[in-house]
Order: structure tokens, then sequence, then C-alpha cells
């Protein structure tokens, strides 16, 4: 009876030991490590899109803002410039045709003057026509209203106020003359260009 006593209380004592003893933590699941990411191919930066050549395309713009400060000649010497810059963004999307691989003479020929003639069309109108004429009717508007408004002012003055409000227009025609001629030409000409030029050939799929 004795023994059978000390034999329960010697269980009670181990049950007590073990409640008290410090349990192991339970496993936690091995989150795995991310893959690693393959390095970005570094973006090819376009001479005529992605640098301060871009520029040269709103020279037009500019020389319109001066037209009231300086001689007709000059005006029309800034659209040169502006052209100038059109033709040689054109030939440079043709030697980026050039350098690519096609399956045949026809594609290749096919796209290249795809190419030509879709830089000639989007520059000639987002960067020349458009732009300078916008800038020709700013300017026009806003020498007749200060004409009208305060005829008091010394024509030079008014003049150089005509010209800085044309040149603060610039920046704010930009961008909705570039996407209104996105818009117009892929549901023209683009439209019907087929097979489809390739997106670094294209204004409007490159991020500005």
């Amino acid at each position: 009876m004795t023994s059978t006593k000390a034999a329960d209380e010697l269980e009670e004592l181990r049950r007590q030991v073990n409640a008290v003893a410090p349990q192991k933590p339970p496993k936690m699941a091995k989150i795995a490590a991310p893959a690693p990411q393959p390095p970005k191919e570094p973006k090819e930066r376009d001479l005529f899109r992605d640098t301060p050549v871009r520029y040269l395309g709103y020279a037009n713009e500019v020389g319109e803002a001066f037209r009231a400060l300086m001689h007709v000649t000059w005006v029309r010497a800034t659209y040169c410039v502006a052209c100038a810059y059109v033709c040689a963004d054109a030939n440079d999307k043709k030697n980026k045709v050039d350098q690519q691989k096609w399956p045949n003479a026809e594609e290749y020929n096919r796209q290249r003057k795809h190419a030509i003639i879709d830089t000639l069309l989007w520059q000639g109108f987002a960067s020349v026509a458009i732009p300078g004429f916008t800038i020709n009717r700013i300017c026009w508007a806003a020498a007749r209203i200060l004409r009208d408004a305060i005829p008091d002012v010394p024509p030079n003055l008014r003049k150089g106020v005509v010209t800085a409000m044309g040149l603060c227009a610039i920046p704010f025609i930009i961008q909705p003359i570039d996407r209104s001629v996105d818009w117009a030409m892929e549901r023209t000409y683009r439209k019907y260009t087929q097979p489809r030029l390739a997106d670094s050939l294209l204004h409007h799929k490159r991020d500005e």
C-alpha cells in the first residue's frame, strides 16, 4: 500500500515537473527567398527624342514668339531649323530599320518606307505646323488685346510683352499637340499601315 502511494506521488511529481518545463517552440515554416530579378537592360537613348537635340524641333515656335521683334527672314530661318530636325529624325528612323533583321527584302522595304513617312508626318504636324500656327495665333490675339485694352503703352514694350506671352505658352501646348497628333495618326495613317512599325520607332510609345 505504501509503495503504491509512493508511486502515485512520484507520478504526480513528474506531471508537475513536465507542466512547468519549457516547451520547444513550434517549428517555423521556411520562407522561400525571392528569386533574383534579372538586371534591366538600359533603355536605348534616341538622339532626336531623348537628348537636348529634340529642342531644335521647337525652333519655329520660338521664332513665332519673336515675330513682333525681329525681321520675318529670321522667323523663316527658324522654320528651316525645325524642318532640318524633322528630316534628320526621319533619316535616323530609317537607319534603325536598316540595323534590324527582316525575313525578306519586301518586308524590309515596307518597314523602311513606313518609318520615314510616319516620322515625317508626325514631326511635321506635331513639331512644325500645328505648334507654329498655335503660337502665331496666340501672339496675334495677345497683341490685339493689348492694343485695344491699353493703347497708351509704347509699341516696343507691347511687342516685348507679346513675345514673353508666346514663349510662356510653348511648354503648355507641347503635350496636348503631341497627344492629338498621336490620336489622329492612330486612326488614319497607322491604322492602314500593315504590318505595324516597331514600338521603338513610334513617338507615342516612348516615355518623355
